[in-house]
């Protein structure tokens, strides 16, 4: 990636990403670092978040450390106030998320709320609350990280499938609002990425692990795609970018995936059913979930 703007325009700037911990949020958290953006850095694991600073410093970046968990309203009106405090956010990467792969059917409730809260609602609580701002500035870029799952509604990830769908059309609608602003929303669409995403849907109440782990990419190829966004705004940036065909397998063999399809999730193991009180809100929970 050859960014058509210089880097040191972007110096100094204010960054916030969420999901920082591991995975993408902190790839892109040191990517971001060796161009000499300031940082804020949102996850639920304290030690982690602090190694990632480490790393960020290192790098050559400033990041500050907040702890919290995105699926609670109360945690993002705290990272707002938090983030206000140290300036005005320019750049915002919404990369908090979790799947889970299994049959919908055995799915916890309490789990597919969870899913909503962090994938679809801590996205658009901060995605809104700091656009006014950047608006009135007349510069700032939102980048919401998504999934070709959202193109591609397979067995074993209805909730995900549909969280990704969403945030794909929310993304694109501010995209289109904000046209002639300075102002930008994009979309960054990776396929399978190298994280603990794969053991944490398997370790989830009735979760399997996801098959497509074996095409995974390396989450720095993602952070490098994703500066490029921010120095070269564009609604959609596929990773790989031969994942652009995906938009048009539903359309075209949508009706095949549909026969076939089902016969992958019906080679694992089957699953006993799980009742609701089996998914312990005491658990240690993820911070970074997205492939």
């Amino acid at each position: 990636m050859n960014p058509s703007k210089p880097a040191e325009s972007f110096k100094g700037r204010l960054a916030l990403i969420t999901g920082a911990s591991s995975g993408i949020g902190e790839a892109a958290a040191v990517r971001l670092a060796r161009e000499g953006l300031r940082l804020i850095l949102v996850a639920r694991r304290r030690e982690k978040l602090q190694s990632v600073a480490a790393r960020v410093e290192a790098a050559g970046g400033q990041a500050h450390v907040i702890v919290a968990d995105l699926t609670n309203e109360t945690d993002r009106a705290r990272v707002l106030a938090s983030a206000q405090q140290m300036g005005a956010v320019e750049v915002l990467i919404n990369n908090a998320g979790f799947g889970w792969y299994g049959y919908g059917s055995r799915m916890p409730v309490t789990l597919a709320r969870e899913m909503l809260a962090l994938n679809v609602g801590a996205a658009v609580d901060l995605s809104l609350s700091v656009l006014p701002q950047m608006v009135a500035r007349g510069r700032g870029h939102i980048i919401n990280v998504s999934s070709i799952a959202g193109n591609l509604p397979n067995q074993g990830i209805a909730m995900y499938a549909g969280t990704k769908s969403f945030l794909d059309s929310f993304t694109t609608a501010l995209h289109r609002e904000l046209r002639g602003t300075r102002v930008h929303a994009s979309l960054i669409k990776p396929g399978p990425v190298r994280t603990a995403f794969f053991d944490y849907s398997e370790g989830e109440t009735s979760g399997r692990r996801i098959p497509a782990e074996r095409f995974a990419i390396g989450a720095e190829e993602v952070a490098e795609r994703i500066w490029g966004l921010v120095c070269r705004p564009r609604r959609v940036v596929y990773v790989p970018r031969v994942l652009m065909l995906s938009q048009w397998v539903e359309p075209a063999v949508g009706w095949l995936i549909d026969r076939l399809g089902p016969l992958l999730l019906r080679r694992q193991p089957a699953y006993e059913r799980v009742e609701e009180r089996e998914l312990s809100p005491q658990r240690t929970r993820r911070t970074q979930r997205r492939p």
